[in-house]
């Protein structure tokens, strides 16, 4: 990774700890109590697997009485699972588009809020064998690029990238999600993706990124919600006050989230 790109990961990490603890006291103050008890399942985007699992550690740390199962999956797989009745207490998606698809079904029991936002890399291997420079050098004969179906949220915006760089490109596969993408670079199965910058943050000396210029970027927005059907919606609630606020915001940061 450029150190361009680390500079602009730095300011992103620095705004969202700013824009966090900017607020009033009663709006900053999640350090919570320790009164919240009980369990809570929490449905996230495959791409949120590192920072809300750090996420859900802080918050059983701050509230000791409570649980939290984590279960991680593309947006669009998750919501269809809560709309078929799987016990999930919140949902956290990669995209507006699945949300809405919740929110459509009467699912959400308060309205949605955005956490985080992202921006997308093209992952490669170490060292970038291939050579890759920009998107369009996906759309070699020679390249093995894999993605996600479009109604998987980084199938989308890939979509829109190649869309708005007036490039062509045919996967060799459709993964399940993001990390399945990754996974697929990583073990040398396919040259590159496009994933989120946090994803290529995440796979460490695994991987690289090349960026993507402004112009033909997505920023993505990550929306979470309590649902209508949760189990026990006192605890869900609290955790996404917990997402929301200064600490959950801190570790997002890390994770080079950007603030909503």
């Amino acid at each position: 990774m450029s150190g361009t790109h680390r500079v602009a990961l730095s300011a992103i990490a620095l705004l969202g700890i700013l824009g966090a603890s900017c607020g009033d006291d009663d709006e900053s103050d999640d350090s919570g109590s320790g009164d919240v008890s009980g369990e809570v399942t929490v449905f996230a985007a495959a791409s949120l697997t590192s920072a809300y699992t750090e996420i859900g550690d802080a918050f059983t740390t701050v509230n000791p009485e409570a649980t939290v199962t984590l279960s991680y999956a593309s947006s669009s797989e998750l919501v269809t699972q809560i709309t078929e009745g799987a016990p999930a207490d919140v949902y956290a998606s990669a995209d507006e588009a699945n949300m809405t698809k919740l929110t459509d079904a009467d699912g959400n029991g308060g309205e949605p809020v955005v956490f985080a936002t992202n921006s997308l890399q093209i992952v490669v291997e170490p060292g970038n064998p291939r050579g890759i420079t920009g998107v369009a050098d996906l759309a070699g004969a020679d390249v093995i690029y894999v993605t996600c179906a479009p109604e998987v949220p980084i199938g989308k915006y890939a979509a829109e990238v190649f869309a708005a760089a007036g490039v062509t490109v045919t996967p060799a596969s459709l993964e399940e999600n993001v990390k399945g993408i990754v996974t697929k670079v990583t073990l040398g199965e396919a040259d590159a993706g496009i994933v989120y910058v946090t994803d290529v943050i995440a796979a460490g000396d695994e991987a690289a990124g090349v960026d993507i210029p402004a112009d033909i970027n997505v920023i993505a927005t990550f929306p979470v919600v309590v649902t209508t059907d949760a189990p026990n919606p006192d605890v869900a609630q609290a955790f996404v006050d917990f997402v929301v606020g200064e600490q959950g915001q801190a570790i997002l940061s890390s994770h080079g989230f950007g603030a909503p």
